[in-house]
C-alpha cells in the first residue's frame, strides 16, 4: 500500500479540473477560496502570484506553484496590476501562457501530509523533477489546440498523476538533515512499514506492540519515533485513519453501515457509530444520507 497516493484517494471528493491560457499584459485575475487545493505552471514568460496571506511570489517560465489549501489569490502580469474576477485576455503587452488547474478535497479530512505544507510551494524552474515535468508537458499538449480522441479521460488521468508528482517532488527536494514530522516519515523506512500495515488492513486489532513488530523496533521506541515523525500516537493515528476510510467508504460506495463498521475496525454498528458520530458529530448514516442529498 502506498501510503500517499492512499491518502489523496481518501481525500478526494470529486473530478479535478485544468485549463492552458494565454493573456497579454496587463492582465490579473482573482481565484476565490475553495474546498480543495490549486496549481499554476508558467508555460511562457513571467507573472505574480498574489498569495491570501505573505507578499507577491515572482514566477518565470518552468516555475510550478502548489497552493494545498485553497485560501483565495490572484495571479497578474505584476503586483501593481489589480485583479479581475474573471480573467481577460488582457492588453498588447508581454505575452504569458498558463497551465492551471484545481483539485477537490475534504477539508475536514486533510491528511497531516498536506496539512504541514505551507500556504504557497513554489517549485522553481531550476529544479530537477523529470516525473513532474513529462507530466506537465503531457496535461499541456492534451489541453492545447485542437483536442484528441480520449482527451478528457487523458488530462484526468494526468492530473490525478500530476498531483502525487507535485507532493513527491516538494517531499524530496527538502533536505534530509531538515527533515521533521511527515517529511521524516515518508523518509523513515522502519514508520514506513507501519504505516503501510494500517493503511492496508485498517480493519486489523492493530496494537502498538504489533505495529512496533511490523517496523522492527521495540514497542518504546517504535511509540517515540512514529510520534516524533507522524505528529500523533500510533493508536491515535490509526484510529484517524479508520474515520477518514469509513468516511470515504460512506461517500463513494453503498455498502451497508455493518460492511462499512468492519472494514473500518469495528466489531459491531453500535460501537462504529458512536465513534463516528464522535469524529464527525454525525451518525453515518445521517452523514451519508446528507451527502446524498449534496449532490
Amino acid at each position: 500500500m502506498d501510503v500517499l497516493s492512499d491518502a489523496l484517494a481518501a481525500m478526494r471528493t470529486g473530478r479535478p479540473h485544468a485549463s492552458r491560457t494565454v493573456v497579454r499584459a496587463p492582465w490579473g485575475v482573482r481565484f476565490r477560496p475553495q474546498q480543495g487545493a490549486g496549481f499554476h505552471v508558467v508555460l511562457r514568460g513571467e507573472c505574480h502570484l498574489l498569495p491570501a496571506r505573505g507578499e507577491p511570489v515572482a514566477l518565470r517560465a518552468g516555475d510550478v506553484v502548489f497552493l494545498p489549501r485553497e485560501l483565495g489569490h490572484g495571479l497578474a502580469d505584476t503586483p501593481a496590476t489589480p485583479p479581475a474576477e474573471s480573467l481577460t485576455q488582457g492588453g498588447g503587452g508581454p505575452v504569458t501562457e498558463l497551465l492551471c488547474g484545481a483539485y477537490r478535497l475534504d477539508q475536514s479530512r486533510l491528511h497531516p501530509l498536506l496539512t504541514e505544507l505551507p500556504d504557497v510551494m513554489l517549485i522553481p524552474a531550476g529544479d530537477d523533477h523529470p516525473a513532474l515535468r513529462g507530466a506537465i508537458a503531457l496535461l499541456a499538449g492534451e489541453l492545447g489546440g485542437s483536442p484528441g480522441p480520449g482527451a478528457d479521460a487523458a488530462a484526468g488521468a494526468l492530473l490525478d498523476v500530476l498531483l502525487l508528482y507535485l507532493l513527491r517532488a516538494w517531499y524530496e527536494s527538502r533536505p534530509a538533515g531538515e527533515d521533521t514530522g511527515w517529511a521524516a516519515a515518508l523518509r523513515d523506512p522502519r514508520i514506513m512499514e507501519a504505516l503501510r500495515a494500517v493503511h492496508a488492513r485498517p480493519a486489523r486489532p492493530w496494537t502498538v506492540q504489533s505495529l512496533a513488530a511490523v517496523a522492527g523496533l521495540s514497542r518504546a521506541a517504535f511509540a517515540q519515533r512514529f510520534t516524533a515523525t507522524v505528529g500523533a500516537p500510533p493508536l491515535a493515528y490509526l484510529t484517524w485513519w479508520r474515520m477518514t476510510t469509513a468516511a470515504r467508504l460512506l461517500r463513494e460506495s453503498d455498502l451497508p453501515l455493518r460492511s462499512v463498521a468492519e472494514r473500518s475496525g469495528y466489531a459491531s454498528e453500535f460501537a462504529f457509530a458512536k465513534a463516528f458520530k464522535r469524529e464527525f458529530g454525525t451518525a453515518p448514516g445521517r452523514y451519508r444520507s446528507g451527502l446524498e442529498a449534496a449532490g
